[in-house]
């Protein structure tokens, strides 16, 4: 996965496979964290081999907070968070993210990859509308 996602573009730099967070006593692992330098911001990517669950959302939310807290530094941007789920229902996605104040993406992924170049446009069309909706 880590290879997948660093061919989506240079700009993004792996920083850690099960990075770890320390969290008052108690230490926390972000499944996949890069930070990409067009956003400048730390992505936090979260894969679940089942279905989409609300809970997934709180526990994504927590390594935001996390990192923005701790991590990243001044000059950066929020973090991001991108949930790849095995599977996902469209409406409890909705319902999830209702009321969510952080920039986060949930995706469904397939066993089979689709194309680099359609994967590259999926997510600049991603990327370009949270910036448009964060910068009102």
């Amino acid at each position: 996965m880590k290879r997948f996602i660093l061919e989506l573009g240079a700009d993004f730099i792996f920083v850690g496979e099960e990075y770890r967070l320390q969290v008052g006593n108690q230490d926390f692992f972000i499944d996949l964290l890069f930070f990409h330098r067009g956003l400048s911001a730390l992505v936090a990517f979260e894969l679940k081999i089942g279905k989409f669950s609300p809970e997934h959302i709180g526990q994504l939310n927590f390594y935001l907070e996390a990192l923005d807290r701790d991590v990243k530094k001044p000059h950066e941007n929020p973090s991001i968070g991108v949930l790849l789920c095995r599977d996902k229902d469209d409406e409890v996605v909705e319902y999830a993210l209702s009321h969510n104040l952080s920039p986060t993406m949930v995706a469904q992924y397939e066993l089979q990859l689709p194309d680099k170049k359609q994967l590259k446009k999926k997510l600049h069309e991603l990327t370009e509308n949270n910036t448009l909706e964060s910068h009102p």
